[in-house]
C-alpha cells in the first residue's frame, strides 16, 4: 500500500472518530436541560458498564481484526482473514449474547453493588437491561469494521461511525424532548429511551456496514479465491485466535481504561462520599457525565491527531531507524501538551462559568459541578498522555505493558478512593484518579524509553515552553475575572459573556506567545550556530 493511500486512510478515520467524539460528548448538555441531574444519574449508572461489557464483548474489535488482516494480507494469505471472518461471525454472535444475557442478569446485583437505595433501585436494574441489548449486536458491526480496515478500505467503517452516532444521538434527544416537553412523561422514561438509543445506532451503524459489503464483498472474494489458487497456508483456528488476542487485549485496555475508573467511583461514592444521597445523584452526574464529558473535548482532538502519527513510528521502528523513532515520539507528546495543557488550565479556572451556562446556575447545584470541574479539568492532561502512551507502545511491539500499566493504576485507586472521599470529599475521587494515571503514566514512559532509548529529556524544552505560556494564559484569564465580578457567574448570560471572552483572549495571548517565542528560540539557534561556524 502506497504512503499517500496509508495517509488518507489514517486521516479518514481520524476525521471520524473526531466528529463521533465529539457528537457523544456534546449531545449531554441539550439532555440535562431535558432530564435534569435525576436523568444524567440514571444514563450514567446503565452507560459506564455498558461500554465496558462492550469493549470486552468485542475482544477489541476493529483493530486488533484490522492488524491481523493487514499483516497477513501483505504476505499474501487472503484465506487467513476470510476464514477469521467466517468464524468471527459466529464467534462475536456467541459473545455478544453471552454479554447481553451478563449484563441484563446481573442488572440487580450491579445495582446493589453500587449501593442505590430502593427508591431508585429499579429504575437503574432498568436502565441497565434496556442498553444491554446492543451489546448482541455491536460485536458483529465491529468486527465488518476490521475486516473492512484489514483491505485498508477505511471509508466504511467511518462512515458507519459518524451515521451510528448521529442516529444515536438523534434518537436520544427526540424521544427525551418528547416525553418531558410533549407527553410530560418521566425522567425514568427519557433515560431509558437513551439507554435504548444504542441499540438504535448500532443496527443503523450494522446497516452501512452491510451495504458498503453488499457493493465490495465481490472484489475481496476475487482476491482471496486467487490466493487460494496459487497454495494458501490454512492457519489453525487455536493459533489464529491466540496471535488475534494478543493483539486485542491492549485495545480493550486502552478502551475501557476511563470507564474502569468511573464504575470505580459508581460503586464507592454512594458508600463512602460523606454526603445526602440527593447531593450524592449530583456528584455523581457530574463526576461520571456532565463534566467528565466536558473534560474529553480537548482529549478527543489531541488524541486523535496525536495518534495519527503512530503508523509513521511503526514504519520508523521496523526499519530500526532510532532518530526518526525519537523525532516522532517527540511529535505525537508535543502535539498533545501543545492541545490539551492550555484546554486544561483554561477548563479548570472557567469551571463554574462553563457549568453555569451549559448546565445551571442553580446555585447548590453550581457550587458542586463547578467544583468538579475545576478539579476534573487538569486530569484531561493524564487522559492524553496516557493515550498516547499505549498507542506508541501498540506500535513498538510492548502492547501487553500497557494492561498492566492500567491494572496498576485502577488498583491504586480502589485503595486511594474510600480515603480521599472521606478527607476531600467530591474531588477526592478526582485526586485519586490522578494518581492512579500518574502511576500508569509513569509505568508506560519506563516502557517506552527501554525499548527505545528515547531520551525524554527531549520533551524537557517543550514542556517549559508551554507551561510558561500557558500560565501567562492563565494570568490573563484570572484578569478578566476580576473585571467582571469573579468566577463565580450570577445567571447564565454572564457565565456565556465572560466564558467567550476569556476563550478569546486566551487563545489569543496563548498562540501569539507560541508564535513569538518559537520565532525568538530559532533566530537564537541560527546566531549560535553562526557563530560556531565562524569559530
Amino acid at each position: 500500500m502506497s504512503t499517500s493511500k496509508m495517509i488518507r486512510g489514517t486521516m479518514i478515520l481520524t476525521i471520524a472518530a473526531v466528529i463521533s467524539r465529539l457528537m457523544g460528548v456534546l449531545f449531554i448538555i441539550p439532555f440535562y436541560w431535558l432530564t435534569g441531574e435525576d436523568g444524567a444519574y440514571l444514563y450514567a449508572n446503565a452507560y459506564t458498564i455498558y461500554v465496558i461489557m462492550l469493549s470486552i464483548s468485542t475482544l477489541g474489535l476493529p483493530l486488533a481484526v484490522s492488524k491481523f488482516i493487514s499483516k497477513y494480507n501483505a504476505l499474501g494469505e487472503y484465506e487467513s482473514g476470510r476464514r477469521l471472518l467466517k468464524s468471527g461471525i459466529i464467534v462475536m454472535l456467541i459473545t455478544g449474547v453471552t454479554g447481553f444475557l451478563f449484563l441484563f442478569l446481573s442488572a440487580p446485583a450491579l445495582a446493589g453493588a453500587y449501593g442505590i437505595p430502593a427508591e431508585n433501585f429499579e429504575n437503574v436494574v432498568l436502565m441497565t437491561r434496556v442498553v444491554s441489548i446492543a451489546i448482541m449486536i455491536v460485536p458483529l458491526l465491529s468486527l465488518l469494521r476490521g475486516y473492512f480496515q484489514g483491505f485498508q478500505s477505511m471509508g466504511p467503517t467511518a462512515v458507519s461511525q459518524v451515521v451510528e452516532q448521529v442516529m444515536r444521538i438523534t434518537f436520544i434527544l427526540a424521544s427525551s424532548f418528547l416525553v418531558m416537553r410533549v407527553f410530560n412523561g418521566s425522567v425514568v422514561t427519557a433515560a431509558a429511551l437513551a439507554t435504548f438509543a444504542a441499540f438504535i445506532g448500532a443496527v443503523a451503524g450494522l446497516y452501512v456496514m452491510l451495504r458498503y459489503w453488499v457493493l465490495r464483498h465481490r472484489k475481496i472474494t476475487e482476491m482471496t479465491k486467487e490466493a487460494h489458487v496459487h497454495g494458501s497456508y490454512r492457519m489453525p483456528f487455536r493459533t489464529m485466535y491466540k496471535e488475534l488476542l494478543t493483539y486485542a487485549v491492549p485495545f480493550v485496555a486502552v478502551g475501557i481504561a476511563m470507564q474502569a475508573y468511573e464504575l470505580v467511583d459508581q460503586m464507592m461514592a454512594a458508600h463512602f462520599l460523606p454526603y445526602s444521597y440527593r447531593a450524592k445523584i449530583t456528584i455523581i452526574g457530574d463526576l461520571t457525565m456532565n463534566d467528565q464529558k466536558l473534560v474529553l473535548i480537548p482529549v478527543t482532538l489531541a488524541t486523535s491527531l496525536a495518534i495519527s502519527a503512530v503508523p509513521a513510528i511503526i514504519a520508523s521502528f521496523a526499519k530500526n531507524d532510532q532518530n526518526d523513532v525519537h523525532e516522532k515520539i517527540t511529535q505525537a507528546f508535543k502535539l498533545v501538551l501543545f492541545l490539551t495543557a492550555p484546554a486544561a488550565v483554561g477548563l479548570s479556572m472557567l469551571g463554574y462559568m462553563v457549568h453555569g451556562f451549559l448546565y445551571t446556575t442553580e446555585p447548590d447545584l453550581l457550587a458542586i459541578g463547578g467544583r468538579i470541574l475545576r478539579w476534573y479539568a487538569p486530569t484531561a492532561l493524564l487522559f492524553a498522555l496516557f493515550q498516547v502512551g499505549a498507542s506508541i507502545l501498540q506500535g513498538i511491539n510492548r502492547q501487553m505493558i500497557t494492561l498492566s500499566a492500567l491494572i496498576a493504576g485502577i488498583l491504586l485507586k480502589i485503595c486511594l478512593n474510600p480515603v480521599f472521599m472521606g478527607l476531600f470529599g467530591m474531588v477526592g475521587p478526582i485526586i485519586a484518579t490522578d494518581i492512579g494515571y500518574l502511576t500508569s503514566i509513569v509505568t508506560i514512559f519506563i516502557a517506552i524509553r527501554k525499548a527505545t532509548n528515547y531520551p525524554f529529556s527531549l520533551l524537557g524544552r517543550q514542556v517549559l515552553h508551554i507551561a510558561l505560556c500557558t500560565g501567562v494564559m492563565a494570568l490573563a484569564i484570572k484578569i478578566i475575572f476580576m473585571m467582571t465580578g469573579g468566577y463565580f457567574p450570577s445567571g447564565r448570560i454572564p457565565a456565556l459573556l465572560v466564558t467567550i471572552l476569556a476563550v478569546l483572549v486566551g487563545a489569543a495571548i496563548y498562540l501569539s506567545l507560541i508564535k513569538l517565542t518559537g520565532r525568538l528560540h530559532h533566530a537564537v539557534r541560527s546566531s549560535y550556530l553562526k557563530s560556531h561556524k565562524r569559530s
